[in-house]
């Protein structure tokens, strides 16, 4: 058997997972890793709610083998782009200005 816990960032990161969680609650087992990671597959629906299996740590006390994580897509790259964005389109009305130069 192997034990898959469900971490909070894949289930708030892919609706998917979040229906399962409201569904089956946290922990599911499977009859091999294969088995587990076809499933983590199957629970992708775009490249913005990406999951995976990872195995959990050797020192890790708890009965799972593994664990169901997510990350969060939307970088500071991302952001900064946001960001620029709306200041060209006349949008950002703050107060932050460059360094002068001399």
């Amino acid at each position: 058997m192997f034990v898959v816990e469900i971490k909070p960032s894949a289930r708030k990161r892919n609706p998917n997972v979040g229906r399962l969680v409201n569904k089956s609650g946290t922990t599911h087992t499977f009859e091999s890793r294969s088995v587990a990671e076809r499933w983590a597959a199957a629970l992708i629906s775009s490249a913005r709610t990406r999951v995976w299996i990872q195995s959990a740590h050797p020192a890790d006390r708890s009965d799972v083998d593994a664990y169901l994580l997510s990350r969060n897509t939307r970088g500071k790259l991302e952001a900064a782009y946001d960001k620029r964005r709306r200041r060209l389109r006349g949008g950002d009305t703050s107060a932050q200005k460059g360094l002068p130069i001399d």
